[in-house]
This record gives C-alpha cells, structure tokens and sequence, in this order.
C-alpha cells in the first residue's frame, strides 16, 4: 500500500463512488472474465449442466450495499456497469473516493479501473477491497492507495472520521433478482424474493481452504454485527415491514453456530407468532445440535451444507451420518444443498468416481460441485506455497482459479487436466442419477406439507401452506411439463410420475385439470429456451445506479 490510513481531508463530506467490477462477465476476454465463470451462483457452481432446468439468479454486491448505508458522506453505487459505464461516471462526476471490490479472479478488471479512476479523477483515493484483498504482492500489481482486507464498514468509518462502533444499519435488498427457470422468469412482486439478511461475516471454523473466514481473521475470528437474538429480530421485523417478506436469505457462514442468539430469536418468532422462512447455511456438526422441532420452529426450510466425503478431514463432518442428516432434513421439508469439493488431497483417478456417487448418492435438492482450490489468505494457500506447488500465473492465469476449471496447483494424485472431466463428471451424474433440481426441490415441499399442514402450532402451519401453495398451480404445471420432456428417461418420468400423482392427491381436481393447462405453455417453454441455449444465448446482470440519503441531498441542492 502507498501510505498509512489516515482521516480523509474532507472527512464525511468526502464524495465517493463504491463500484463492483465492470461486465461483461460471461465471455472470455483480456481483463479475465471467463466464459465458463458466469456471474451467476447457481449456473457456474450448482445447476452448471441441467439446461433449462438451470436456476438462473443475479445477487447483488452485498458487501457495498452495506458500506453506503453505515456511512454518513455522500456516497454513489454502481453496481454491474460496462466498461464504458464506468469511464462515463469517472470522467463526468467528481469525486475524493473510489472503492472497488472484487474476487481475486477479476484482478485485470480491478487494474484497468484504477487506471481510468487515474486518468479522470487523479485527486481520488483509490481504496480496493473484497476477497482479491487476499492476494500476495496486489499492492505492486494494481495502482491502489488502499487495499482493505475484512470489515469494509469499519474501515470506511474510520477513514472518514466516523466512529466505527456505531449500530450497524441493515439495507434493504432483495437476495436475488431477475430469476429464471424453464425458460420462465421466476415472480417479482413484493415478497416474491427472500430478503437478505447479514447477522455476521466470517467463520470461527475456518477450514483451511475457507476464503471468507481466512478474511476476517480465520478461525476463532468473526465479525458479530448484531449480537443478540433480540436486536436480530428488531432487524427482521423492519426488513419485514419495509419489503413485504417473510422469508429472509441469512448470509451467514454458520448461523446457527451463534446458538444463543439463534435460540433467542426462536424464542421472539413464538411470542409474536412470526411464521417467517430462513434460508441458511451451516456445517452439519451444528445442524445436528438442535432438534428438529427446533430447526422447524425457527422457520428453516433451505440449508447449504458442506458434503466433502466419507473420508473428510474436517471436524464438522467427523461422525456426522449425511446420508442420514440430508433425509431427515428433507422428511420434515427442508431443502438441502449439498456442497462437495473434488480434488480432496485423498483423491486419485482410482477413487474419485466413488467419491462422486458418494456425493450424487445424498439425493440433496440441489448439490454444488468445486474443485479443491487454495486461494489467497487461506492456510491451504500458504501450504502450497511453501511446498512449492502452485503454479505460476504466467502457467496458470489467475482469471481461471475459480474452482470450475483447473487446479491452480500440483495435486499429488490427479494430473494433466484430468480434473476438469471429473468436476464435469459430478454435475452430470447428478443431473443424470437425481434428475432436474426443481423436482427434487418440489418433492421436499410437498413432504414438509404432508408432515406438518396439520402441526398443532399455527405458526408452523401457515408457513408450510405458504411455501407449498405454488404446488397447486404452477409448480404441479412444470412437474407435468417436465414429465413431458423426460419421457424417454425412464428414471427422471418414473420420479415425475410419482410425484406428479402424490401432488393430485394432495390437492385435488383443480389442481389436476390447471396441470396440463400451465403444463403446455411450460413445455414449449422449455423447449424454446433449449433452443436459445444451444445457440449461445448468456444472460448478464443489470446495472444498479444507487444513491445515499447524503447523496440525493447533494444532488438537490445542485452540487
């Protein structure tokens, strides 16, 4: 870095512009955008290779969202802008800061932007953050005045002049937008999408190839921003008020680890009878601490969890039945996302295949495949480093360690690019075993509706005839659609059949003569879509131009 942090000149009235890195994304180009490396979660690590069956969703950067609502200067966000977009803001607005964030693939991005924020707006700090902090020697690779790595509120707060202890103002931000499967764009009226909810950043687990906990400390370090089960609540019943939600997307590497504030905040659900949906991640050492009835209880219907193989190395699986965890989880309607690495340091050509039906053997709702990846800041980083297996980026370019491509190291076992096919390998097995995540994610709902539509607590009930209530109509359209489509599968028509008869029965005629209407239009839906795909069709992120309340009352009195 070029100097110490001190306060801006200007403190809060310091103008600042906060900006992710500019698109397009999905295409192979100079500055490290891959094509196989999409900006969209579930296309790129989840549903890569299920077609028009593929969940499609944008998140927003979340971690910028947060930073313009916690400080008190004027402060602009772009958000997904062109190349061009950006050179348009820098060149005809003014402003002392600019922050930029980014991962560590997307550092060529990250260095062409501090050369336009240099050539328009020389008298700017330059501040860069996110996890491409983590990098070794980014200080002599991009034309930086600071690089933040961890808590990016605390830092712009200090730099400013604020006081960095201050309460943590939530944003209000929808945790995804512009859904899309089957060729269908998912709902988008209020309360149609979960809200984002951030109670903490980090991970006190901190294995050892864990990017987010190795920037926040590692393990035993994480950044609490409500610490109480009671203030949690207060910031969900005014998310729940301003956005019409009642379901919340909890960014949050382990909730449910925070087990005081997790149980406190079931106890304040009871009391004022919110029959609220969480969708979580967790380890499954820390789901197997709570009982059901208590999983249940605090809303959770959606879990991430970690799913290495039956020979991990990790403490959170040591003793932990899976197999056993993931049916329970989805019996009672809770859907399950599984996440496996493959390229373990156990792996080898001769086992791998047995560590993939492992994985494809969980049946989970949707499942997550990546490749084993020591990144920068993580101890398996410094490992690598100092046995002298990584690979030089000028063999092996940055833009491309994203865990969907190649090692960016000499694994032990597995050579010649091999891994590639075996990642390929593990989406396509699943996609082929398991059938299409939408089925399997329509199964669990209806099962949790079986199970609880008659709970003697209402609260449970409401919120299960909630989140089943598109099985009546649409979901029960696409599953006939689906049917359709698979009908020379014999294994993915069977499980649709099946569970296609288990929905009419539930639910009856009406739902049995709206199938096939929705069903036709889904089906050429599919098919169209299909179509589209094999022709190349990418989808892209919108922009988002956002201003503070600072801001906008600049912008008023005409400065």
């Amino acid at each position: 870095m070029k100097s110490v942090k001190k306060v801006h000149p200007r403190g809060d009235e310091a103008r600042i512009l906060l900006s992710s890195v500019f698109g397009p994304y999905a295409q192979d180009d100079e500055f490290g955008s891959r094509k196989i490396n999409p900006m969209e979660l579930y296309q790129n690590q989840v549903t890569r290779v299920q077609g028009a069956f593929s969940l499609r969703l944008f998140h927003r950067s979340f971690g910028l969202m947060f930073i313009q609502s916690n400080i008190k200067a004027p402060c602009t966000l772009l958000d997904f802008p062109s190349l061009d977009r950006f050179i348009d803001e820098c060149r005809n607005q003014d402003y002392d800061i600019v922050g930029i964030s980014s991962i560590v693939p997307n550092v060529g991005k990250v260095k062409k932007m501090c050369e336009i924020i240099r050539q328009y707006l020389p008298g700017a700090t330059i501040v860069v953050g996110g996890h491409i902090a983590s990098k070794a020697g980014l200080e002599e690779e991009i034309d930086a005045d600071h690089i933040v790595r961890g808590d990016g509120i605390r830092w712009f707060r200090e730099f400013l002049g604020q006081n960095p202890d201050e309460p943590i103002i939530h944003p209000f931000v929808e945790s995804a937008n512009h859904g899309r499967i089957v060729g269908h764009n998912l709902p988008d009226k209020p309360g149609d999408t979960a809200a984002v909810l951030i109670p903490s950043v980090g991970c006190p687990v901190g294995c050892n190839f864990c990017s987010t906990s190795a920037l926040f400390g590692g393990k035993g370090n994480f950044v609490n921003f409500y610490e109480t089960g009671d203030e949690l609540f207060q910031v969900m019943c005014s998310i729940e008020k301003k956005m019409k939600v009642r379901s919340f997307f909890v960014l949050d590497e382990n909730f449910l680890l925070h087990r005081k504030r997790a149980l406190r905040l079931l106890d304040l659900m009871k009391e004022n009878n919110k029959s609220w949906m969480l969708n979580i991640f967790s380890s499954a050492r820390v789901l197997k601490s709570y009982s059901i009835e208590e999983i249940v209880g605090l809303g959770i219907g959606w879990v991430w969890m970690g799913i290495e193989g039956e020979s991990s190395q990790y403490r959170k699986l040591k003793d932990i039945d899976t197999l056993d965890l993931v049916r329970t989880l989805q019996a009672n309607g809770i859907r399950v996302l599984g996440s496996t690495i493959i390229g373990l340091e156990n792996h080898t050509p001769d086992n791998i295949e047995q560590a993939i039906d492992y994985a494809v053997c969980h049946n989970t709702d949707f499942h997550q495949f990546m490749l084993y990846t020591p990144n920068p800041g993580t101890p398996l980083y410094e490992k690598h480093k100092q046995d002298g297996t990584l690979y030089d980026e000028a063999i092996f370019p940055v833009a491309d360690a994203h865990g969907q491509y190649r090692f960016n190291f000499q694994h032990q076992n597995i050579h010649d690019g091999k891994e590639e096919n075996y990642l390929l390998n593990a989406f396509q097995k699943d996609f082929i075993v398991n059938g299409p995540s939408l089925l399997r994610l329509i199964r669990t709902l209806l099962n949790g509706w079986q199970r609880y539509k008659n709970h003697p607590d209402r609260r449970i009930r409401d919120r299960f005839a909630w989140e089943v209530n598109p099985l009546r109509s649409t979901y029960a359209g696409a599953i006939w659609a689906m049917k359709k489509y698979f009908r020379k599968d014999m294994n993915t028509e069977k499980k649709l059949s099946s569970l296609l008869k288990d929905i009419y029965c539930e639910f009856g005629w009406k739902t049995k003569i709206l199938a096939p209407i929705t069903g036709v239009y889904v089906y050429f839906s599919i098919k169209r879509e299909e179509k589209q795909l094999s022709r190349g069709k990418i989808y892209e992120p919108d922009l988002f131009y956002e201003k503070n309340f600072a801001a906008l009352a600049m912008e008023r009195a005409g400065h």
